[in-house]
């Protein structure tokens, strides 16, 4: 990948073999509007495009980034060859320099209008673990568990992007010595460590075959799917999440085109039994992604996710997700479900890391979490390799606890 006239280094996770998709808007009272992250820069994509009389000028000259993925893959090829050249090509700097604004100084607004959201449950290490813990002396895993991606439908209206602060839900609880449920705020807040994908290209009650997955999904983001662990435990009897889940789920600004992530992809885990003929990998196109994973609590890291071992792909996921006739619309995002590894320290949740409380974590201050306190802050990042030295980063997606209301 050549260098561009910015001056970005190859270790800068937002270098232009990244070159992800955001919405921004800047202190003058500007709206929001589609902008390309290059370093420590953002470029005003739409502007740029104008200045250039690109083809796609109209489709990126809008407040969300749902016309660009709605266009399909060859609109979104155009437009990220258009931005290699445009910034590695030094004939382009003194044309685009008054399209440029200093990351540090806009504010990120959510980059989709979000259509449906379905969150899974894909790892087979958090499965595992959930199950120990929740189910002792019964089998960790479900007897459907590696036959299907595990999922629900979560609340699109709740989801917020990174920034956005979160106040500690209410609900019914009920404590193991209780002899009756109780309100009150959750007392057992946690976070999921998730990578997200988004729907561009529609499928109106079609099925999405394996091998179509880059056909339909423009790209990648981060999730945080804050949970409350014990309205969650007192509600999924028998249905399955609901107030545990549905308060705030958080997303990345900034979404990388899987065009980006070719570099990243890996075989995934071998699965036993094999999957039914529709969820099986595509031959020679596996889909998964060496994605390393970072969590911190108030900037203290407790956890290093590997998403490189989840079970069920996003390819497989999206498979399912629609192999039943369900519609597919642009905006449509879907989460892997918690990412965890086979250690400890690669646990993303807090019920793992803690072992339900168990084994309380220490911080550098000396304090102590089983789970959130009002005013932690979690942080968790991404990266993965790019083409030679390069890094390929998925931004960081975070959020403050403020005490519950009412």
């Amino acid at each position: 990948m050549p260098h561009t006239w910015l001056g970005i280094a190859d270790d800068d996770p937002f270098g232009p073999a990244t070159l992800p998709y955001g919405v921004f808007s800047t202190g003058d009272g500007g709206r929001p509007r589609v902008g390309v992250a290059a370093g420590e820069w953002v470029l005003d994509l739409a502007a740029a495009a104008h200045a250039q009389d690109a083809p796609f000028a109209e489709i990126v000259d809008a407040p969300v980034l749902n016309p660009l993925m709605a266009a399909g893959p060859q609109t979104w090829r155009q437009v990220r060859e258009s931005l290699t050249a445009w910034l590695t090509d030094p004939a382009y700097e003194d044309t685009l320099n008054r399209y440029l604004f200093e990351r540090a100084r806009v504010r990120m607004h959510l980059p989709f209008e979000v259509g449906d959201y379905v969150d899974f449950y894909s790892s087979e290490h958090h499965a595992t673990n959930l199950g120990r813990i929740l189910r002792p002396g019964q089998p960790p895993l479900s007897p459907n568990w590696k036959h299907l991606p595990l999922g629900y439908h979560g609340r699109s209206g709740t989801v917020v992007v990174s920034g956005t602060e979160i106040v500690r839900p209410m609900g019914q609880r009920k404590p193991p010595s209780a002899g009756e449920p109780e309100f009150g705020p959750s007392t057992r807040l946690d976070i999921e460590a998730e990578v997200g994908f988004v729907v561009g290209v529609p499928a109106p009650g079609g099925r999405v075959p394996v091998s179509d997955f880059t056909e339909h999904v423009f790209g990648a983001f981060l999730v945080n799917d804050w949970s409350a662990r014990d309205l969650q435990a007192w509600e999924n009897m028998p249905l399955g999440p609901f107030l545990g889940k549905s308060f705030a789920t958080s997303v990345s600004p900034w979404v990388v085109p899987l065009e980006a992530l070719q570099e990243a992809r890996v075989d995934p885990p071998e699965r036993d039994p094999e999957p039914l003929e529709y969820l099986r990998d595509a031959p020679g196109e596996p889909w998964g992604l060496d994605l390393r994973l970072e969590v911190r609590i108030n900037g203290h890291l407790v956890a290093r996710p590997p998403f490189s071992r989840m079970y069920w792909t996003p390819a497989q996921q999206l498979a399912h997700l629609t192999v039943n006739g369900a519609s597919l619309r642009t905006g449509d995002i879907y989460a892997s479900g918690t990412v965890s590894g086979s250690e400890k320290e690669e646990r993303g949740s807090l019920i793992e890391l803690s072992w339900n409380g168990e084994e309380p974590i220490e911080l550098p201050d000396g304090s102590t979490r089983t789970f959130l306190e009002d005013g932690d802050t979690v942080t968790i990042t991404a990266t993965t390799s790019g083409p030679g030295a390069e890094v390929i980063g998925l931004g960081e997606v975070a959020g403050r606890v403020l005490p519950a209301q009412g």
